[in-house]
């Protein structure tokens, strides 16, 4: 039931939506084309399975995984705590 001047089912479009945009964000900046045989941090082979499942793919998977603690390790607290709010 919606309220005011919105339809019905309104509040349920409007998240369809923002999970459809993530998703299409998030497809956006896979990697994509050729992958690289070699790793481009390390210089080890990446194996022929990786290249195949993943398209474009650069790193191996040692180097990825360190990239990506990297980046969940970047201060930011998500957890929506009131201290986190209060900064």
């Amino acid at each position: 039931m919606a309220g005011g001047w919105a339809r019905d089912g309104a509040v349920q479009d409007q998240i369809d939506d923002t999970v459809s945009d993530a998703v299409r964000e998030a497809r956006a900046r896979m990697p994509t084309g050729d992958s690289a045989r070699y790793c481009v941090m390390c210089g080890e082979d990446i194996p022929e399975k990786r290249r195949a499942a993943i398209p474009g793919v650069k790193t191996c998977i040692e180097c990825q995984s360190s990239r990506d603690t990297q980046q969940r390790s970047s201060g930011i607290n998500r957890r929506g705590s009131k201290d986190s709010q209060l900064r």
